[in-house]
């Protein structure tokens, strides 16, 4: 009985591979071989035979008329089944041309030897057999078949094989589906050589199906095989060789030392049929799942893109795979998100990392902290990696910072763990509107991040970033250029102390205006500079000018306009490229000096100008552009800006026209009785007081009573890390707690510099001797006041006779209980004349004092600039030059050898 088939292959000359239709619901079609009778072709080769003679083109004359068609065939007898596959022998017709006989008739297969008498149709076929060895047609060829190499196997020389034939079309006839985006291909080589591969479908990957006994296919693993199994199988097809089955790139591999890979077992490639590019139509039908690893291989011909609509439009169809997809998020779609806008323009205004910047809200003025989307810099902990983060970092700076960007919000990444949420965007600049997530990945200075197989939340431009990646490994290009590149070194901090920042204060005064970048703002007018040049990071303190504070702690309350200040200045000069000048340094190591944005612009006038800062004048007079910060200031003031917003040019004026006490003009008499609490050295010669018979005094030593039972029973609190400028308890050498504010602190070391405010003096101390001062010991203020002498000033350091000009002001004064009197006042340092109650000469000369006992025994001088009061006490400028001949004479001190002064 006749029955209907389809051809599904052609497994040799003579041999069919045949299939019936799908079932209603789509069930896959089961197969049988059929041997065509009486008729025998040459055999097809193996891994380990080779074909026959003409094996390969009698199979070609069958496939090429066969495959795909409807066949009629009749079984005459049946074979014992192979792997469940049904066997027979018999005939076949293909739109009524018996297969057989064409076969015959074209040379390509021989009669076998008949066991029975021959019938009318054996005659025939002997006939036609006759003539086509008479024609020397096919196997009759008297020449022979072509001279050909087919190799079943794999290259041995994967590598070489990739790199001599990437991305140039191949002929190729597709030989085995072994799943709906595997297969196996014959490669018709240019000199006529057959090359079999195994190809991996670029950008797509189904299901599983099994390949052993006892195993079970993936779910739409079957249907996925048979959809590529009926369209190319044993079609001819162009391929295109793209890539080694390697992982997505890995970042600081080592390239040198690597050894060779070994030889692969699949290529990953395209196959392109004219009907199409089959991975697309098995993504469309929902038969495949896109591979976002791929990208890189796929993006030059907008393979990605493709794929992503295909896909797009199976998860609308929820197709097969796509079955249980979820709906487009809501978040992921609208034009706000959790009240913000989604899109906007807006202004870099720092950059965080590799992968993180901040930026403000063009129209709202609302500063945002954003991820990159889809994107993961290297790390600056991570030894290995924290070269690459710094020149991501730097990328990004050099790029972003101050420019005008567009941002979308992709998605909100949530809080996990210590990662706080986070908004990821694409952040794009310039006329061409690149996004620079793209262009960081593509110099090997970031990577991809590789998110779920369904997660919907990633950039929309993933598939270009994997391209990005892809470029960069493939190039070797930063991060993945295998070298081991140590990481940088720490910047020299040369504001640590006074000392080393005075070392190099004339040598930027030669050097003019210096190339810098601003790396942070504490105020208005401090920054901390880094100097690229030579590695060095200081603390610049703008000159002429005076900022609010900020509170540098929670126990601190900043002034007015003082975050105000400081936020102006961080969006403004925050990493930028900018000029410092330095003028002189300040006793904790800060420069004082100006800075300049774009060359022009000077930021203590732009301060100024703002009502952000006030002009200093004692500090502003003798800059060179002291009129340009008093227009500034006037203009802040007209338009009552900020600070000046309370401001009253009336009262100002009344105030102006007052009578107004000199500056340096001499202070009514005012006597107290003091004690030098403490006598310092460094960073230079200066001492510290307490002033007695005081409600403070009185108060004092309440307190340390109390001060000293709290402590008893108190514990130290786990992990505490005191910070610069925070009031502390702190121990003593003498085993005795006190009030103590830190000046600077080492979390490395573990101990912290600090000023004990009730005495003066300062000690450096390990972080086991501090705590946090407990704020009912907060409210009395600190008892010492910071002083130094009147008219006066000891000898130089460098001198020989410093030493002990130091000793003998502490055996006059240090611990002992005085008289002061106060003669100028200097910010909150006192210019004090010690009085000794006990010297007799106090009773008869009013001018008796300390300090001139100092300068009749060479061990101080007049001190006439840095005390220009001194003449208003003309008196006492008589009393010290007649102890300064006084020393001359005696020889006293530092004229031991004669007369040194310096010509006054």
């Amino acid at each position: 009985m006749a029955m209907k088939a389809i051809v599904k292959s052609v497994i040799s000359g003579d041999s069919l591979l045949l299939r019936g239709n799908p079932g209603p619901q789509g069930q896959i079609p089961k197969e049988r071989v059929l041997h065509l009778a009486d008729i025998q072709a040459p055999r097809m080769g193996t891994a380990s035979r080779e074909d026959e003679d003409w094996a390969f083109e009698s199979r070609e004359f069958l496939r090429s008329i066969a495959v795909g068609k409807p066949v009629t065939f009749t079984s005459t007898h049946s074979l014992p089944p192979s792997d469940d596959v049904p066997r027979d022998i018999g005939s076949a017709e293909i739109n009524g041309v018996d297969l057989a006989n064409e076969l015959l008739k074209n040379g390509w297969a021989k009669l076998k030897d008949l066991k029975r008498d021959p019938t009318e149709d054996d005659l025939r076929k002997r006939e036609i057999e006759a003539e086509a060895r008479a024609a020397g047609k096919g196997i009759w060829n008297p020449h022979g078949p072509k001279a050909r190499t087919t190799n079943y196997l794999m290259p041995t020389d994967s590598q070489g094989f990739i790199t001599e034939w990437k991305g140039r079309p191949i002929d190729g006839l597709v030989e085995q589906v072994k799943d709906g985006s595997t297969l196996r291909i014959r490669l018709i080589m240019p000199d006529g050589d057959h090359q079999f591969v195994n190809v991996a479908l670029a950008g797509v990957r189904c299901a599983r199906v099994a390949s052993k006994p006892g195993e079970t296919s993936e779910q739409w693993g079957e249907e996925a095989k048979f959809f590529t199994e009926s369209r190319l199988l044993q079609r001819y097809v162009k391929v295109q060789l793209l890539s080694l089955p390697n992982a997505a790139p890995t970042p600081f591999q080592a390239g040198a030392n690597a050894s060779a890979p070994p030889p692969a077992t699949i290529f990953i490639g395209t196959v392109l049929h004219p009907a199409g590019n089959v991975a697309e139509h098995l993504v469309a039908a929902g038969l495949a799942r896109v591979v976002d690893w791929h990208a890189g291989m796929l993006a030059s011909g907008g393979g990605m893109e493709r794929l992503r609509a295909a896909e797009k439009a199976a998860k609308e169809k929820r197709a097969y795979l796509y079955a249980n997809a979820s709906a487009p998020s809501a978040k992921s779609n609208g034009s706000t998100l959790n009240g913000n806008s989604r899109s906007f323009d807006a202004t870099v205004v720092r950059v965080w990392s590799a992968d993180q910047i901040s930026v403000v809200d063009r129209e709202t003025g609302k500063e945002r902290r954003l991820q990159l989307s889809s994107t993961r810099g290297p790390r600056i902990s991570d030894p290995k990696q924290a070269y690459w983060a710094q020149e991501a970092r730097e990328f990004l700076r050099k790029r972003l910072i101050g420019k005008h960007v567009k941002v979308h919000v992709d998605f909100i990444r949530p809080r996990e763990g210590d990662f706080e949420e986070r908004q990821a965007a694409t952040v794009r600049y310039g006329g061409q509107n690149a996004n620079i997530a793209e262009q960081l990945i593509e110099k090997g200075l970031a990577g991809v991040v590789r998110h779920k197989r369904d997660d919907e939340d990633r950039s929309p431009d993933y598939d270009k970033l994997m391209a990005a990646e892809q470029a960069a490994a493939t190039e070797g290009r930063g991060m993945h250029s295998g070298k081991d590149v140590p990481a940088p070194k720490q910047p020299l901090n040369i504001s640590e102390s006074a000392h080393r920042a005075t070392t190099f204060v004339n040598g930027f005064k030669r050097l003019g205006r210096i190339p810098a970048v601003v790396e942070y703002v504490a105020a208005g007018s401090r920054y901390k500079i880094f100097l690229p040049k030579d590695n060095q990071v200081l603390t610049l303190v703008l000159s002429g000018i005076r900022a609010p504070r900020t509170a540098r702690n929670a126990s601190e309350a900043s002034e007015p306009y003082g975050h105000e200040s400081a936020e102006f200045a961080t969006r403004r000069y925050m990493q930028r490229d900018v000029e410092i000048e330095i003028h002189d340094a300040d006793k904790s190591g800060g420069f004082i000096g100006a800075l300049y944005l774009n060359k022009t612009e000077n930021a203590a006038v732009t301060l100024v100008k703002e009502g952000l800062a006030t002009v200093h004048p004692y500090s502003a007079d003798n800059l060179p552009w002291a009129k340009q910060l008093y227009d500034a200031e006037a203009e802040a003031k007209q338009a009552k800006r900020n600070i000046w917003k309370e401001y009253d040019e009336g009262a100002e004026q009344a105030e102006v026209d007052a009578p107004k006490e000199d500056a340096n003009g001499p202070l009514k008499t005012e006597y107290l009785d003091v004690i030098i609490s403490d006598v310092r050295t460094k960073p230079q010669f200066g001492f510290s007081i307490q002033i007695l018979n005081t409600e403070g005094i009185a108060s004092l030593e309440k307190l340390m009573r109390d001060f000293s039972l709290h402590h008893k029973t108190v514990a130290a609190p786990a992990g505490f890390v005191p910070r610069g400028g925070d009031l502390v308890s702190a121990k003593f050498t003498d085993g005795q707690w006190y009030r103590a504010r830190v000046r600077r602190a080492s979390p490395i070391k573990k101990e912290a510099e600090v000023t004990f405010i009730d005495y003066g003096n300062q000690d450096t101390v390990g972080f086991k001797d501090i705590r946090p001062l407990d704020p009912k010991f907060r409210s009395l203020p600190g008892q010492a006041q910071d002083a130094r002498l009147s008219f006066v000033k000891l000898v130089a350091p460098d001198s020989e006779y410093y030493d002990e000009a130091v000793d003998r002001f502490r055996a006059l004064c240090e611990g002992r209980k005085l008289v002061a009197n106060i003669d100028h006042r200097e910010g909150p340092q006192l210019h004090l004349r010690l009085i000794d109650p006990t010297d007799p000469a106090v009773a008869q000369d009013p001018y008796a004092s300390i300090n001139v006992d100092l300068v009749r025994e060479g061990l101080a001088t007049i001190d006439r600039k840095g005390c220009k009061y001194l003449s208003a006490y003309p008196a006492m400028a008589k009393k010290l030059r007649e102890a300064i001949n006084t020393a001359k004479r005696d020889r006293a001190g530092m004229f031991e050898f004669g007369d040194i002064e310096e010509d006054e």
